[in-house]
C-alpha cells in the first residue's frame, strides 16, 4: 500500500461516505431543491423528504419521529441539549457530566459554570469508565438542584462503554433530565432510547457513513428545552433555520443501513479488531491496551507503545492513517487528557494511538497494518 493511500484506521474521526447514501443525496442537490417550508410543489417534495429521513433515524434509536431534530452535527446537538437545558431549568442550576467527554459537551459545561452554575466533574476508573456510585453520591449532594446530567455513551478515544443506563435510572428518581452524547456508538452497537432511559441523544452523521455537517438531538416527548438560536418555527422552533435537505435524507439512508448491517457487521468488526490487537501485542513487547477490561465499541483500539511517542509511531508509518490523544504546542506534546484521568502516566499515555476500523476494513489490510506499525515502533525505539 502506497503511502499516497495508506490504509484508514481512523474511523472514529470520519467515515467514507456510502455510495447508497451520496446516491439519496443528488436529487435533492439537483432537481428537488425546493425549501420544505414552501407551500407548492417543490417545497412539498422536500418536506416529505425530511419527514422520511426523520423516520429513518429515529428507527435506528427507537424513538418517535417527532422527537428527531435535525443539526449541523454533533457540537450544535451537544449545545442545544446542554444549553437548552439551562434555559428550560434556571430554577436548578447544577449539572453532572465526567472529565472525559468531548470538547462539544466539556466547553458548554464549562460555559455554564462562568455564568454562575455548578456542574460537578465525575472522574473515571483506571478503565476508563465513570462509576455510578460517584453519580449516585453527586445527584444526592445537589438536593434536588441538578437539571442535567450529560454522559458520553462511548469514549472516541478509548471507545470504552459507559454506564448511562445505571445513571440515567438513579436521574429519574430526581427528576433529572439526562443526556448522552452516542456519537461514537450509533451504528457500532445497538443504541435504543427506552433501554438507556435517556431524554437527549445526539448522533454524528459523519460518524456512520453520512457526510459530516449533518446530525441530530433526540428530544424525549415533554422533556424541558430552550432554544439557543432564534429564528423561524423549523425543527419545533428548537433549532430555526431553513433545513438542510439533501444532508437530512443522507443522514437518514446512513442510518437504515447501519440497522441493516448491525449485528452482523458488530461481530465482524470485534472479530477483526481482536485480530489487530493480537497481531501487535505479539509484534510489540510492552505494548498495553487502555481499557482492556473494560466494555468496548467493537471497532476501537487506543494501544499504548512502550518507550516512545504515538505520534513519533504514525510518522515512520505513512502507510496507516491512524491518530492519537495528544496535543501539540510550543512546549513539546501533552498526553491525552482522557488517559491521565484513567491514571495513566504521562510518559505512558504519550506512546498512546487510536486505531478504529470500519465496514469495509479487511483481514489482510489488520495483518499489514501489524506489520507496518510494528516496524515503524521498532525504527523510533531503535
Amino acid at each position: 500500500m502506497s503511502p499516497e493511500r495508506p490504509l484508514y484506521l481512523d474511523h472514529n474521526a470520519t467515515t467514507p461516505v456510502d455510495p447508497e447514501v451520496v446516491d439519496s443525496m443528488l436529487p435533492y442537490l439537483r432537481e428537488h431543491f425546493g425549501n420544505p417550508s414552501s407551500g407548492h410543489a417543490y417545497g412539498r417534495r422536500a418536506h416529505a423528504a425530511l419527514e422520511e429521513a426523520r423516520c429513518k433515524v429515529a428507527a435506528l434509536i427507537g424513538a418517535r419521529p417527532d422527537e428527531v431534530l435535525f443539526t449541523s452535527g454533533g457540537t450544535e446537538a451537544n449545545n442545544l441539549a446542554i444549553r437548552g437545558t439551562a434555559e428550560a431549568r434556571a430554577d436548578r442550576r447544577h449539572l453532572l457530566t465526567s472529565v472525559i467527554e468531548h470538547p462539544a459537551t466539556r466547553l458548554p459545561c464549562d460555559a455554564l459554570e462562568w455564568r454562575g452554575w455548578r456542574v460537578t466533574w465525575l472522574p473515571v476508573d483506571a478503565q476508563g469508565r465513570v462509576r455510578v456510585e460517584d453519580a449516585r453520591e453527586a445527584l444526592d449532594a445537589a438536593g434536588g438542584e441538578t437539571a442535567l446530567v450529560s454522559l458520553m455513551h462511548s469514549n472516541n478515544e478509548t471507545g470504552v462503554l459507559q454506564p448511562v443506563a445505571a445513571i440515567a435510572a438513579l436521574a429519574r428518581r430526581h427528576g433529572v433530565s439526562v443526556h448522552t452524547d452516542a456519537a461514537q456508538s450509533v451504528g457500532k452497537v445497538p443504541v435504543d432510547v427506552t433501554t438507556l432511559g435517556v431524554d437527549l441523544l445526539t448522533l454524528v452523521g459523519h460518524k456512520l457513513r453520512a457526510p459530516k455537517g449533518v446530525g441530530a438531538l433526540y428530544v424525549r416527548q415533554g422533556t424541558p428545552l430552550g432554544a439557543v438560536t432564534l429564528g423561524g418555527g423549523q425543527e419545533r422552533g428548537l433549532r430555526p433555520g431553513t433545513e438542510n435537505v439533501p444532508y437530512a435524507v443522507g443522514l437518514g439512508v446512513a442510518c437504515e443501513l447501519a440497522g441493516r448491517r448491525l449485528s452482523q457487521g458488530t461481530q465482524a468488526m470485534l472479530a477483526l479488531r481482536e485480530r489487530l490487537w493480537t497481531g501487535l501485542r505479539d509484534a510489540v513487547p510492552g505494548l498495553t491496551l487502555s481499557g482492556q477490561d473494560a466494555e468496548r465499541l467493537p471497532n476501537t483500539l487506543n494501544v499504548r507503545f512502550p518507550g516512545v511517542r504515538g505520534g513519533a509511531v504514525l510518522a515512520a508509518t505513512p502507510e496507516v492513517a491512524a491518530s492519537t490523544g495528544s496535543a501539540c504546542h510550543d512546549g513539546g506534546e501533552t498526553a491525552s487528557p482522557v488517559l491521565r484521568a484513567m491514571g495513566i502516566p504521562e510518559a505512558d499515555a504519550l506512546g498512546a494511538v487510536r486505531l478504529s476500523l470500519g465496514p469495509d476494513t479487511t483481514q489482510e489490510e489488520v495483518a499489514r497494518a501489524v506489520v507496518v506499525l510494528a516496524r515503524g515502533w521498532k525504527q523510533v525505539a531503535g
